[in-house]
């Protein structure tokens, strides 16, 4: 129904206020009449009521019934889904690809450090955890909010899209690839990153310009994927604000 529908869900004041931060659509808010006396929950729900969503006072006990966590917060919306396509981010020069990626977590950290590392977009392939799913959405911290995040359906034919967008796709692998200090991170870049077990099929060689590897000193195999995506978002952050304090001193 939330795909079908084309909403989401946003659970405490915290992520409210984001999505009315990002000038999000806001449906619907449901929230425990207990908890109005919050200051920051009532001027949330003013903000809100002033944009056109439905409040709904509810009686305690109700939303432990209807929320998806064990503990939830006392007030939950129901916000219009952001969704962008690939065509709306031809002209991104840094976005980060998952294929399947499937622990909500995950999904949600990499959403987070993107957004966080200045990444244009974030898209999403099949396999991937919804991005829009509540867990995503909580360990997003309301990213999913703040950068064009695309479902973009199977991921041959996105990573071909963004080939041909001019975009240098770049495999991250825990072993064989460039280091990451190695490599050029200021051209044009896709950085694809695959299932936290098994890495990226081998299906898509093809489609992969490159492979970037975060070299390890321990006895580590891998990194997980949203440390690996971590890493290497915010190397391409720092070589980039690099560059553009050379061009800015001559």
């Amino acid at each position: 129904m939330r795909r079908s529908e084309g909403v989401f869900v946003v659970e405490g004041a915290k992520l409210l206020g984001s999505a009315l931060d990002a000038g999000a659509v806001i449906e619907a808010v449901f929230v425990e009449s207990s908890a109005r006396s919050d200051p920051q929950l009532a001027t949330v729900l003013d903000t809100a009521h002033g944009r056109g969503a439905r409040v709904f006072d509810l009686a305690p006990g109700v939303l432990e019934r209807i929320a998806d966590t064990v503990t939830p917060q006392p007030v939950l919306a129901i916000v219009a889904t952001p969704l962008a396509t690939l065509e709306e981010v031809a002209a991104a020069t840094f976005v980060v690809v998952c294929v399947d990626v499937r622990d909500p977590g995950n999904g949600g950290a990499v959403i987070r450090v993107a957004d966080a590392a200045g990444a244009d977009a974030v898209v999403c392939c099949d396999g991937t955890v919804d991005p829009f799913n509540p867990k995503t959405v909580r360990a997003s911290a309301g990213s999913v909010l703040h950068l064009p995040v695309v479902v973009a359906g199977a991921a041959g034919p996105a990573l071909g899209t963004l080939g041909r967008h001019g975009l240098m796709r770049a495999a991250a692998v825990s072993q064989g690839g460039t280091p990451y200090t190695d490599m050029d991170l200021t051209a044009p870049l896709a950085l694809v990153l695959g299932n936290e077990s098994s890495g990226l099929p081998s299906t898509l060689d093809a489609l992969l310009d490159a492979r970037v590897t975060v070299p390890m000193a321990g006895g580590a195999e891998s990194l997980n994927v949203s440390t690996a995506a971590a890493v290497l978002c915010f190397e391409v952050a720092r070589v980039r604000s690099n560059l553009h304090a050379m061009g800015e001193a001559r």
